[in-house]
């Protein structure tokens, strides 16, 4: 978003402040009077309850991106491109997003229980509060490996370390969908950058760094 916010303002005039953080965080920070004007999720249901709670423009949810769950350590030869690792358990911790407020961290569960490893792997779990610490958590070596995303860790074209994009069919679809919020409405600037968003180059960032369009 910094990339594409940059050349948005070059190209646009209009100024961007970005606040990141879980999805969950921000639904309970809009729920409580937030001067937030637009938000992108980390999943769907999200902006579609805000619509339904009337906090939202329905008719202005789109889908931005698509999200893709990587098995990522900075180390060598860690994480095996099968997800093998996953089976031996043989690491003192791993490292995903609160599920609860983070759709990337539901997505992990949802792989565990796919492969049938959640049980043996729940005491090795440690939890960041969104994706971003979660990243944190494995970069700093505080956790052996860890789920997050693949925009994290593709630098280039290229992931250093080792990893294991994680087959789509073993969690549900990540659609990150944007819509305006209440306070957003009408307003020149957000109804530019929605548009923009929409537009081949915010889709050529969002391609590099690697998501998925719909």
């Amino acid at each position: 978003m910094q990339t594409i916010a940059t050349e948005f303002e070059r190209d646009t005039g209009h100024r961007l402040l970005i606040s990141s953080g879980a999805t969950g965080a921000f639904y309970a920070q809009i729920k409580n009077g937030a001067p937030y004007e637009i938000l992108l999720a980390a999943d769907a249901d999200t902006p579609a309850r805000i619509v339904k709670e009337g906090a939202a423009v329905g008719a202005s949810q789109f889908t931005y991106a698509v999200g893709k769950l990587v098995l990522w350590s900075p180390q060598p030869a860690v994480v095996d491109t099968g997800g093998e690792v996953l089976m031996r358990g043989q690491f003192a911790h791993i490292a995903l997003a609160n599920p609860k407020l983070a759709p990337y961290g539901a997505a992990a569960i949802q792989t565990m229980r796919a492969l049938g490893v959640y049980a043996a792997l729940e005491p090795k779990f440690v939890t960041g509060e969104n994706i971003a610490q979660t990243y944190l958590f494995v970069s700093s070596g505080n956790a052996t490996l860890g789920f997050v995303a693949l925009s994290q860790v593709l630098k280039d074209g290229k992931i250093e370390g080792s990893a294991w994009i994680v087959p789509s069919q073993l969690y549900q679809p990540l659609l990150q969908d944007a819509v305006i919020l209440e306070k957003g409405r009408g307003k020149p600037a957000v109804e530019a950058l929605m548009k923009y968003l929409r537009g081949e180059k915010a889709k050529a960032v969002i391609r590099s760094y690697g998501y998925g369009l719909i």
